[in-house]
C-alpha cells in the first residue's frame, strides 16, 4: 500500500450486486456460522475448525491497525439489497514490492452465485487504481479447483502449482498460483 492509503479510511466498495464494506463487531456472529462451515475450512488454507466463540471478533478488531499499518485490507462482502453478509475478502500488502496477496471465502448458501468473481473484480480494480500496486496475486489449494475459476474470471493468469506447499491436517497440499498484473504505467 502507498503512503497515502495511510490517510485514508477503510473503504467501501459497490458492485452491481455487493457491498463491500469494512467488518463491525456485529458481523461476528455471522462469520463464526459462515466461516465454521466444515465445507470452508476444507477448501481455505487458514480459517479455523471449529470456528470458536471469540474467534471472529478477535479477527475483526485487527482490521483497522491492519489498514492503517498498511499491512492490507479486509472487507466484509455483502448483498447490496438485503445488506446480509455472505463472505470476506482481503487484500494482505507487500508494499515493498507494490504487492498484495488476493484472498476470499464465501458462506455455502451463497456458492454458485458469482458473489466472488464480482467482488474480486471490485478488489483488484481499488487495489491498482487506489493502491497503486503493481501486481495481485492470489493461490488456492489445488483440490480445490472452485476458486482457479474464480480467479480467471476476475482476470487473473495461472502462474503454476507449489508442490506439497501448504501442511494441511497432517498432509501436504499443493498451491496453484494465480497473478495479475497492472498495466498503468507508474
Amino acid at each position: 500500500m502507498n503512503e497515502s492509503t495511510m490517510i485514508r479510511h477503510l473503504p467501501t466498495l459497490a458492485t452491481e450486486r455487493l457491498n463491500l464494506r469494512p467488518f463491525t463487531l456485529a458481523d461476528a456472529e455471522f462469520v463464526r456460522e459462515l466461516a465454521g462451515a466444515p465445507a470452508i475450512y476444507a477448501t481455505t488454507q487458514n480459517i479455523p475448525h471449529p470456528y470458536e466463540e471469540g474467534m471472529a471478533e478477535k479477527w475483526i478488531a485487527t482490521h483497522a491497525s491492519n489498514f492503517y499499518e498498511g499491512r492490507g485490507v479486509q472487507l466484509a462482502i455483502t448483498l447490496k439489497e438485503a445488506g446480509r453478509l455472505v463472505g470476506a475478502i482481503a487484500l494482505t500488502a507487500r508494499p515493498a514490492h507494490k504487492r498484495a496477496e488476493l484472498g476470499y471465502w464465501i458462506g455455502l448458501p451463497y456458492w454458485g452465485n458469482g458473489y466472488c468473481t464480482e467482488a474480486a473484480r471490485e478488489v483488484i480494480r481499488y487495489g491498482f487504481e487506489t493502491l497503486g500496486l503493481h501486481k495481485i496475486n492470489a493461490h488456492h489449494l489445488s483440490e480445490n479447483p472452485a476458486s482457479g475459476r474464480v480467479m480467471e474470471k476476475a482476470g487473473m493468469s495461472r502462474e503454476g502449482i507449489m508442490v506439497d506447499h501448504f501442511l494441511k491436517d497432517g498432509a501436504f497440499r499443493s498451491v496453484t498460483a494465480y497473478a495479475i498484473l497492472n498495466h498503468a504505467p507508474l
